[in-house]
C-alpha cells in the first residue's frame, strides 16, 4: 500500500473506543486522466481495488454502514473497503452501499452546475478550490454552508458507538470540507488528499 498516506495508519491508534466514527475519504487509485481532468467515467486501478480492501481489512473498527458517491469510482471503492472488512471479521455481511448525492457534485457544495463547471474547467482543482475558500463563487455553497451541510450529513448517519460509517466521496469534496474546518483560505499541492 505504497500510496496510503503515511499518517493513516498510527491515526487508527488515536481513535477513540467508545465514540460513533466516520470515515470520510476520497476514492482509491483511479486511472489517470489523458486531458487532466478526471470526469467520472475514470475507474480504480487494479492497485486501488487491492489498497482499499487492505485498508479495509485494517481499519480496526466493525463497519455497520457504506455511502458512496454514485461515481464508479466511489462505489467501487466502497465494495473494495467492504470486501477487507468482511475478510477482517470488521464487516458481519455484504451491507449494502447506499449512493449519496451529498458525497457527489452537483449534491454537495456544487448548486449550479452551468455556471460552475466551466470554471473547474478553466481553472483546474487547486485554484478552484482556492477561489471558492478565499472569494466564493455564484453557483456553490460558501464554504462554511458546505461544511454545515457535510456535518449535518455525517451526523444523522452516525453510528453506534465503537462502530464505523465509512463515506467515499471525491478529493475536491474533501479538500473544500478539510480546508474550511481547518479554516483555510489557500490550500495546495502539498494538502490535497491522496
Amino acid at each position: 500500500m505504497a500510496r496510503l498516506h503515511p499518517s493513516l495508519k498510527p491515526a487508527l491508534d488515536l481513535l477513540p473506543d467508545d465514540q460513533p466514527l466516520h470515515l470520510f475519504t476520497r476514492h482509491s487509485v483511479r486511472e489517470l486522466a489523458s486531458n487532466g481532468f478526471a470526469d467520472y467515467r475514470l475507474p480504480l486501478t487494479e492497485e486501488g481495488v487491492r489498497m482499499a480492501e487492505t485498508w479495509g481489512s485494517e481499519l480496526r473498527r466493525p463497519m455497520k454502514a457504506f455511502y458512496s458517491s454514485p461515481v464508479g469510482r466511489c462505489v467501487d471503492t466502497a465494495i473494495a473497503l467492504r470486501t477487507g472488512g468482511l475478510r477482517a471479521g470488521l464487516v458481519s455481511h455484504e451491507l449494502p452501499i447506499e449512493k449519496r448525492m451529498e458525497l457527489v457534485e452537483p449534491g454537495c457544495y456544487v448548486e449550479d452546475i452551468n455556471s460552475v463547471g466551466p470554471a473547474f474547467l478553466r481553472m483546474g482543482a487547486v485554484a478552484f478550490i482556492n477561489h471558492h475558500l478565499s472569494d466564493g463563487m455564484p453557483g456553490l455553497l460558501t464554504p462554511a454552508a458546505g461544511q454545515e451541510k457535510l456535518v449535518r450529513y455525517l451526523a444523522a448517519r452516525s453510528p453506534a458507538p465503537g462502530t464505523l460509517a465509512v463515506h467515499v466521496t471525491h478529493d475536491t469534496i474533501l479538500m473544500a470540507f478539510v480546508a474550511s474546518l481547518l479554516g483555510l483560505s489557500q490550500v495546495d499541492e502539498k494538502d490535497w488528499p491522496w
